[in-house]
């Protein structure tokens, strides 16, 4: 009895030295995170090179199609819509975020549609490409001050777990290629941002309407998350900002299975 009673012991102290592992990690990470989108906002570099401070003719790609679309992302005029009300909740605690505001977002266990979509320069990406892997979907509109306010949180997330895990964006709005280009020059967003074209053609400065993948995602609310497991299955979504405490979490569970 008094040896099965130390096996219980042991075994108990084993889970509880694993979970906390496992929390002061995430929290590092967090920290990481968050101390890496602080020194940004500091910097006051607005990341892209063609765009905020830095001059217009400063690395402006050296491909022909590439240097068309980067004159045409200038002329789209992207700017900042962050205000004082965005923001806010991604350096809180993973317990801060509420529920998913879109009740038809798809169930975890379902198979998470596949796709086939292009980035502003052409490049094609298959979901089904990511099999076997975790991917962290994000449905995203340019004009949106919530996604503004995300998006260099989730490019330091990447950054301080890039190796583990696939990160792509889909524009949710039908927005055309300058002005998903323009996005990702701002903020110099370092995973594929992808076209999801819909009947009405969407831009920065016009609102559009959404795509095939983005209506089979059953996206309403911008920023829009799923988090997809290594089968292929919706194991965690959400929508409108998240903390990034609560992403880390997710994403490193998922990743355990």
């Amino acid at each position: 009895m008094v040896n099965g009673s130390t096996a219980v012991v042991a075994k108990r102290a084993r889970l509880v030295f694993f979970i906390i592992t496992g929390v002061l990690l995430t929290l590092s990470v967090a920290a990481g995170v968050y101390l890496s989108v602080e020194a940004g906002k500091q910097s006051g570099v607005k990341r892209g090179g063609l765009f905020g401070n830095m001059p217009a003719d400063e690395n402006v790609p050296s491909d022909p199609a590439e240097a068309e679309l980067a004159k045409a992302a200038l002329a789209v005029g992207f700017h900042s819509t962050v205000d004082g009300t965005v923001g806010k909740i991604e350096s809180l605690a993973a317990d801060a975020a509420g529920p998913p505001g879109n009740p038809l977002l798809l169930p975890v266990g379902s198979t998470a549609p596949d796709f086939s979509l292009s980035t502003p320069i052409g490049e094609r990406v298959d979901l089904s490409d990511y099999k076997g892997k975790v991917v962290f979907l994000e449905f995203f509109a340019t004009w949106c001050p919530h996604c503004q306010a995300e998006a260099q949180h989730i490019v330091a997330i990447r950054q301080a777990i890039s190796t583990r895990f696939v990160f792509l964006s889909v524009n949710a709005d039908g927005e055309d290629a300058a002005s998903v280009y323009a996005f990702d020059r701002y903020f110099a967003i370092t995973y594929p941002a992808l076209l999801d074209p819909g009947s009405v053609a969407g831009s920065f400065n016009s609102k559009g309407s959404a795509g095939p993948v983005t209506q089979a995602y059953h996206v309403h609310i911008y920023p829009t998350f799923y988090i997809i497991d290594k089968e292929g299955k919706v194991a965690w979504r959400s929508d409108g900002e998240q903390p990034d405490a609560l992403l880390l979490k997710e994403l490193g569970e998922i990743g355990k299975k």
